[in-house]
């Protein structure tokens, strides 16, 4: 599966991966505002037995399949629940945490 890495100029060391090129219409308006603008840095072809060094390799194509988007922050930091499609529908994210 073709994947499109991008990095947000806003939060240091978080990836914001997608389905499609360009293809930011899958996120949810409160994940947007939060990465702000975001510079493309590389295409993957991502399939299972691929080993992503920050990230589990399964969990990026889950995502990938069923939202088109998965969020990789810094490791220390975390953002509950951010992949999951509830996120859009939380207090949380419409304040942006």
């Amino acid at each position: 599966m073709p994947c499109f890495v991008y990095a947000s100029l806003r939060k240091i060391d978080s990836y914001l991966w997608l389905a499609r090129r360009d293809g930011f219409d899958v996120l949810p308006e409160p994940l947007a505002l939060l990465l702000g603008e975001l510079r493309f840095v590389m295409e993957v072809q991502l399939d299972a037995s691929r080993k992503l060094p920050l990230e589990d390799t399964a969990q990026v194509l889950e995502n990938l399949g069923r939202q088109g988007w998965h969020l990789q922050l810094p490791p220390q930091e975390t953002l509950a629940g951010a992949n999951h499609p509830a996120y859009t529908h939380s207090p949380q994210a419409e304040r942006g945490h």
